[in-house]
């Protein structure tokens, strides 16, 4: 029996934080585009919105963050990185969140 390979398991850690963080954006009214358009995203004030309505975003948040698949765009919004969106689109397909 082999030890289970790290990169996998963060990958598979990082595409269910990706899944919640979906969840979490539909229940406040905000679509996968939202975050996967890097020109859009959620400002400071929707993120605080977001923290205090959904207790598990700050630590997907994070999450994202500390991954590389999410980061701050030149207008100071959450957003995905080519490497959140690619794993989202691996998820969901690109029909899901296709960038306008």
């Amino acid at each position: 029996m082999t030890a289970p390979d790290p990169g996998n398991i963060a990958q598979r850690s990082l595409r269910q934080c990706l899944c919640n963080m979906a969840t979490l954006l539909y229940r406040q009214g905000h679509v996968l585009e939202t975050v996967s358009s890097p020109h859009r995203g959620l400002d400071d004030r929707a993120l605080r919105r977001l923290a205090q309505a959904e207790r598990d975003w700050p630590s997907h948040q994070r999450t994202l963050e500390q991954s590389e698949a999410a980061t701050y765009n030149i207008q100071r919004r959450f957003v995905l990185t080519d490497l959140g969106r690619e794993l989202l689109f691996e998820m969901f397909g690109e029909g899901a969140a296709d960038i306008a």
